[in-house]
């Protein structure tokens, strides 16, 4: 019966229960045992660490703030460039010839008919610009489109990026087309560039929406039918440059 009754009993059970720090026996003494140190006593106060004992929090705090004004300047700065990179993408041609041509900017113009000009920006239409060339004072327009190439100063070009620039007027309206009815009204003896082939002298007889029909006559005789050699009509895309040989044709 008692083989059965402990048979039964769970491992452990009615035994002694083993100490967490069992003393240990010598010689048949038990040895004192050094109690052990909890780990959470109220009464232990971690020593200080040197490294922290000098720190100045007042200097801590200022070279966060600024550390955090650099980072504030950092991103304004960094929106500032992609804002002025947005509004330069939106420039024209044009819009910088308008401003080149308020302070009549020397450039140098290369032409689609292979004429290279050092000239002075005088006027800017809104297809065309008006320059002087060398020292002649008569006045050159040359569209837009038959314009290859300007060389300018550095400072010139950059000024041209410029935000202030002035309002277009009525001036920077006026098409090609326009001009050469109103020198065609006014019968303006003119000298007309191509990109190919010679220049021809006459007088715009009339202009229509893209081409024009120039009587050919001698740039110093009047038109007159007895003077006229010959009729042209030329489309406003084949025109390299137009130059007024009468200064009182001047815009």
């Amino acid at each position: 019966m008692q083989r059965r009754r402990h048979l039964r009993d769970p491992p452990g059970r009615g035994a002694a229960p083993i100490a967490a720090n069992p003393p240990k026996v010598t010689q048949g003494r038990v040895a004192a045992v050094a109690p052990l140190t909890p780990v959470d006593n109220p009464t232990h106060r971690p020593r200080p660490s040197p490294s922290l004992e000098g720190v100045e929090w007042e200097h801590l705090f200022d070279d966060l703030e600024g550390q955090l004004a650099a980072e504030w300047e950092s991103e304004r700065a960094a929106l500032d460039a992609e804002s002025e990179r947005l509004r330069i993408s939106k420039l024209t041609l044009h819009d910088r010839l308008r401003t080149m041509s308020a302070s009549e900017a020397r450039v140098v113009v290369e032409l689609a008919g292979g004429e290279c000009w050092d000239a002075a920006l005088r006027v800017i239409g809104a297809d065309w610009v008006g320059l002087s060339a060398g020292g002649d004072p008569r006045l050159r327009i040359a569209p837009l489109h038959a314009i290859e190439s300007l060389g300018v100063d550095h400072g010139t070009l950059l000024a041209s990026l410029s935000s202030e620039a002035a309002e277009p007027g009525l001036r920077a309206r006026m098409t090609i087309g326009f001009v050469l009815r109103d020198l065609a009204r006014r019968r303006v003896p003119v000298t007309i560039g191509r990109r190919s082939g010679d220049p021809q002298h006459g007088t715009i007889d009339r202009a229509g929406a893209d081409h024009l029909d120039l009587a050919v006559h001698d740039a110093s005789e009047p038109r007159r039918m007895r003077s006229v050699r010959g009729f042209r009509s030329i489309p406003f895309s084949a025109l390299s440059w137009v130059r007024l040989e009468d200064a009182s044709g001047v815009l």
